[in-house]
């Protein structure tokens, strides 16, 4: 029996010399397209609503309710190619190639789809350069006034067994993709200390106007919950309700309000089911940062608006730190409150080296001697401490450690309502391996407290897994990941990833994902102890040996002996096999 006929937005993909990759090796080659689709490509996928008709071993087809959710999701994957391709050596580099059409198709029985409509998207997708997007001219008048992306027109292509000639229109995506500002555009950013944020009114989907009051009523509850992060800047109701019933041009709203982020959405109220949607969009640049759906019961609508809330603090966290980073940098030292020591602090403390360290401890005391209940302060004294004890910068004693867990314990009694102080004061507890059950306990309850902040999720993920549990911790670090994918400290999250493989017993997995945070950042030599047991554990022995070469070349003094005293895995067969692997690599006691 024949297929039915419809009418689809087709993506096909490939990557780029694949056989080159394969033949070099396979079974790691292998290893990092199945992480780049587990990482990438299916979130994705979920997020814009795409089907996955089948996969090859080089590239994939998929189908989209609309050809903008298939735009969108193209350009989020290969803009998270584009990062992860960062620093990789030409002939290590996993590059995508797209072509997108709408056209005709025929839907087998089975799912697959044949037809011109998926011929021509994989014509196209033969035209496109390593990393692009090409589309057909269909596609391209449904996204032209829709979304705001850079395109090249390349002109009538004759498509190889297609009867017509296709109009063919190339996006400039990755780094390409960000244009420049304008001096107007740039000054958003710089208005307030802090990331600012405005919500429009959500548009009323259900088709009743008598719904409308249920709409607003919602909008006000989540300029609410942002109003409780600190960090954020929120216009209130007033100011963007005078957009109600307007179509509004994000950039104008920008400048129109002074803030730099703009959140729109709707709401679909059928019965007792309720959609939201969200979208949250640089107003300087009109680039989409997150969207998502989220669908419920009526009486799940404060469950639902609370993970928007999430999600979108989530997707600006990294830029809220650096705003409280560049805020502390500005301010004079001198007749400062406990806040402003804390804020003093925090690029010491994410510089993560041994000089800074003392200056952070400094200030951070300092803070603590004028508000001894001050959460945030004694947390963050408490993570200095871990890091100067775990990384052996200087000699320690009992009184170190005793003063760490007594900030921590502090923290966790004074700011159990502030996730980061109750993440924080957990991680103490189990890297100085302490209190196990009190710091785990903790960790968990700081990602129920704030499940969007990637900060909450990375510390949370990199406790559970030194403390035992790799898969609980794997599951944080992972959607610390996908919260933050532009933080700076990316490398960190996938160094975790591969301790968290290499703890689960997944040594192949952890090597490459120690080799994807070198490439991002070459001089984090906590990375090497991982690879270098990666190696060895995977059968590897001649490969552990050349990183450790690296490793002593990035810090002479590493010794053996160093990592046996301050690596804070719970387990005591990984903490032997860890320092067995660096002995017999060549590391010096």
């Amino acid at each position: 029996m024949s297929g039915h006929r419809k009418l689809a937005a087709i993506l096909v993909a490939d990557i780029v010399g694949y056989s080159r990759l394969t033949s070099v090796d396979e079974e790691r080659s292998l290893a990092r397209v199945r992480a780049i689709q587990s990482d990438v490509i299916d979130p994705a996928l979920v997020v814009h609503n795409g089907r996955l008709v089948k996969r090859t071993g080089d590239g994939a087809l998929v189908e989209f309710r609309s050809v903008v959710e298939a735009v969108r999701c193209a350009i989020e994957i290969q803009d998270a190619m584009h990062e992860r391709n960062a620093g990789v050596a030409d002939d290590r580099r996993i590059d995508f190639r797209m072509g997108i059409h709408l056209g005709d198709v025929i839907e087998e029985s089975d799912g697959d789809l044949m037809g011109d409509g998926v011929n021509v998207a994989a014509r196209l997708e033969g035209l496109a350069a390593p990393g692009a997007i090409c589309l057909s001219e269909d596609a391209y008048r449904q996204i032209r006034s829709r979304l705001d992306v850079a395109v090249t027109d390349l002109g009538e292509n004759n498509l190889k067994n297609i009867a017509e000639p296709v109009r063919v229109f190339a996006l400039n995506v990755g780094a390409s993709a960000v244009p420049e500002l304008s001096p107007a555009e740039a000054t958003l950013s710089a208005a307030s200390d802090k990331p600012s944020i405005a919500v429009l009114p959500f548009s009323n989907m259900s088709g009743d106007p008598e719904q409308e009051y249920f709409v607003d009523g919602m909008v006000e509850d989540i300029i609410t919950a942002f109003s409780r992060f600190e960090e954020l800047f929120v216009i209130a109701r007033n100011s963007t309700f005078v957009y109600k019933g307007r179509a509004v041009e994000i950039r104008q709203v920008g400048r129109d309000l002074g803030v730099r982020y703009v959140l729109e959405g709707s709401v679909r109220k059928a019965g007792d089911r309720v959609r939201i949607t969200g979208q949250l969009i640089d107003a300087a640049t009109g680039a989409h940062l997150w969207a998502d759906k989220f669908d419920g019961r009526l009486e799940d609508v404060f469950e639902l608006q609370d993970r928007i809330t999430a999600n979108v603090v989530g997707a600006l966290e990294p830029t809220m730190r650096k705003a409280e980073i560049e805020r502390a940098r500005r301010k004079p030292a001198e007749n400062m409150g406990a806040y402003d020591l804390y804020l003093q602090a925090l690029p010491h403390i994410y510089r993560i080296q041994p000089d800074d360290n003392r200056a952070a401890l400094d200030l951070l005391g300092r803070a603590i001697a004028m508000d001894p209940n001050y959460a945030p302060a004694l947390a963050h004294a408490g993570w200095c401490l871990v890091q100067r004890i775990t990384r052996a910068w200087e000699p320690y004693g009992d009184d170190d450690l005793g003063q760490a867990v007594f900030y921590a314990r502090r923290a966790l009694a004074v700011g159990s309502d502030d996730a980061k102080a109750v993440v924080l004061g957990g991680f103490v507890l189990v890297m100085l391996r302490e209190d196990y059950v009190a710091g785990m306990d903790a960790l968990l309850r700081a990602v129920r407290m704030n499940p969007g902040s990637g900060f909450v999720n990375a510390m949370a993920g990199t406790g559970l897994i030194f403390g035992d549990d790799p898969e609980t911790g794997l599951r944080f670090v992972e959607q610390a990941m996908m919260l933050c994918p532009k933080d700076p400290s990316f490398f960190s999250y996938l160094t975790m990833t591969a301790i968290g493989r290499l703890f689960g017993g997944r040594a192949e997995e952890a090597v490459e994902y120690a080799n994807r945070s070198l490439a991002l950042n070459p001089e984090w030599d906590s990375t090497y102890w991982v690879l270098i047991t990666a190696f060895t554990v995977a059968g590897r022995p001649d490969e552990a040996k050349a990183a450790a070469r690296r490793l002593m070349a990035v810090n002479p003094a590493t010794r053996a002996s160093i990592y046996e005293r301050a690596l804070p895995m719970r387990n005591p067969e990984w903490r032997a096999t860890v320092i067995q692997s660096l002995r017999d690599a060549g590391i010096p006691d």
